[in-house]
């Protein structure tokens, strides 16, 4: 009875938590000091909600049969949330109090990032307790729970997690920023944006390459150079390529600036863009950023409508549209949807640096494309390198560890043309049974793709040839040629592959990992999928597949698997 009281009332501090908490983690990111208040009421709550479940009575009945689950699981979420609110959190919002991120908004093409030295150490702390927080709830054994108990520590699961990213990212900005913007020194950064109506493993074509130079906190547009332009008079590769790489990708990568992105590993990417471009143009960059339409479309929620070259109004609702599809429609020489997309890409940066819309709507906008891996970035400095590496900003290849098995699915346009915009990948992920946390066993694990290409039936007519490809490279017009590089996770054995319309796939292997490669011809209105099983003897109960980044904002590219108890695949 005694327990049964504690426990009801400790629920109802972990539900105020739960209900205010991700709204309270968000503002901590966008700006710490706007937080303070709620965090102290919360703060309240999570102490209240952890002295009423560690006590020697409670811990007793979590030794009982049935009900002592239900009683750590609950006791576990407690004593979590007063980790992450008063040693993380509440903390962080304090020391912020002299400081609002809102001094992050440009001034006449300035950014004062002055402030931000005061939130170094608190927001490195508060992102350390914060992933052991996040930790301790993910090592909690789900199987046995039951009713209320299980949906807490699913909802508490969903915003520790999320609050870790944000204070992880806030920690990482926070070190960054200042010397990326020049404090330091002048520096020259070369900015990336991929399209997505064409794919390449991390998103697109890198279609457009702007120099942005930042000095003293003042950044400005240098130059815009078209990949094509940046592609020309290269006859062989200008970097040396691994023999794995070429064994998957051959030497496109190094030759066609186009095809920066097709390796899906950042890492790699980064360094050859800046040697790329240094050899095209003789300037060294101090790093790589990668953005897409997408990503313009979020900030553009947050700065508003912006006018582009030839008059037209690009807001957040036509960006990806306009951007990668109806330039097509509406320019049939590439100079000019070259110019355009330059244009439009140029406006909003601009935009950005005269300090339209709100420094909360943008870091907002940013986060969200970050977690989408639709902003990547990689920095010559080791030292600063060394703070991107392991973010999802690093664009690294997905690494399996004993929770999770992690495949990678990057997708690549064959037909030379723009028909991905029409493609919908649909990803799903499921384990033959489950098991309980930390216990090994053997398991089987399947990923299924399935392909859709939605353009008219009439596209081979109805679509302009640049977008169908009109044929060049052997794809009829209104078809599109998928190749899919499947990555399996690291430690697990091939069961069986195949796709749906028969075609063999080729097998490789970069960094240590297995990848298959398949190749699928979608005529409109036309599906296909591909199916993979692996296994292993593993104790992970999660999984996931990081997929190619699209122009649908509706599509995560981060795919979960789901755990049933359904007969294990047949072997093939």
């Amino acid at each position: 009875m005694w327990v049964g009281v504690r426990g009801a009332i400790a629920y109802g501090h972990l539900e105020r938590i739960q209900t205010d908490g991700s709204a309270a983690a968000s503002a901590v990111a966008s700006d710490p000091s706007s937080a303070a208040p709620t965090l102290a009421r919360l703060a309240s709550d999570a102490e209240a909600a952890h002295g009423l479940t560690s006590d020697p009575v409670w811990q007793i009945a979590e030794r009982t049969p049935w009900i002592g689950p239900q009683l750590a699981a609950f006791g576990t979420v407690a004593a979590a949330s007063d980790e992450l609110l008063r040693n993380s959190l509440l903390p962080l919002a304090v020391a912020a109090q002299s400081t609002s991120l809102d001094s992050l908004k440009p001034v006449d093409g300035r950014i004062d990032t002055s402030g931000l030295a005061t939130l170094v150490a608190p927001s490195e702390a508060a992102a350390t307790s914060a992933h052991e927080a996040a930790a301790a709830i993910e090592n909690i054994d789900r199987t046995p729970l039951i009713g209320v108990v299980g949906n807490a520590v699913g909802r508490a699961a969903d915003l520790f997690t999320t609050s870790s990213n944000a204070l992880d990212a806030l920690s990482r900005t926070t070190q960054l920023l200042p010397a990326m913007l020049g404090e330091e020194g002048p520096r020259d950064y070369l900015l990336l944006v991929q399209n997505n109506a064409e794919w390449r493993s991390l998103g697109g074509i890198t279609g457009t390459a702007i120099l942005l130079h930042t000095d003293a906190g003042a950044v400005s547009l240098v130059d815009t150079r078209s990949a094509t332009a940046l592609s020309q008079g290269i006859s062989a590769p200008l970097v040396q390529l691994p023999e794995d790489i070429q064994a998957i990708y051959q030497t496109r990568p190094a030759r066609y600036f186009h095809n920066l992105t097709q390796i899906p590993d950042f890492t790699i990417d980064g360094p050859l863009a800046r040697d790329m471009y240094k050899a095209q143009t003789g300037t060294d960059v101090a790093g790589v950023i990668v953005v897409d339409p997408v990503v313009l479309s979020y900030l553009l929620q947050a700065i508003g409508p912006v006018t582009v070259a030839d008059g037209q109004q690009l807001t957040a609702d036509n960006a990806v549209p306009m951007l990668l599809n109806q330039v097509y429609e509406r320019y049939s020489a590439p100079t000019a949807q070259d110019a355009f997309f330059a244009s439009a890409t140029g406006a909003v940066f601009q935009a950005l640096l005269k300090g339209q819309g709100s420094t909360a709507g943008m870091l907002t906008a940013l986060a969200r494309a970050t977690e989408e891996h639709r902003v990547l970035m990689w920095a010559a400095n080791p030292d600063e390198q060394s703070v991107v590496a392991g973010t999802t900003l690093a664009g690294e290849l997905p690494i399996t560890d004993e929770h999770t098995a992690r495949f990678g699915v990057y997708l690549n346009d064959g037909t030379g043309s723009k028909m991905s915009y029409y493609v919908k990948p649909d990803v799903s992920l499921s384990w033959d049974h489950c098991q309980q946390t930390g216990e090994k066993s053997p398991r089987q694990l399947t990923l299924t793709l399935a392909l859709g290409n939605s353009a008219p039936e009439d596209a081979q007519t109805s679509l302009p040839p640049y977008i169908t490809g009109n044929g060049v490279y052997g794809v009829a017009p209104g078809s599109a040629s998928v190749v899919s590089n499947i990555y399996l996770p690291q430690g697990y054995e091939l069961v069986s592959a195949s796709a749906s319309n028969g075609s063999p796939y080729e097998e490789g292997t970069l960094d240590g990992r297995r990848v298959l490669t398949f190749g699928v011809n979608l005529d409109p209105q036309a599906s296909a999928s591909v199916t993979v099983v692996v296994k292993a003897t593993t104790s992970a109960t999660e999984a996931e597949a990081l997929v190619t980044p699209t122009a649908d904002a509706s599509l995560d590219p981060t795919v979960f698997g789901v755990c049933n108890n359904a007969s294990a695949p047949a072997l093939e």
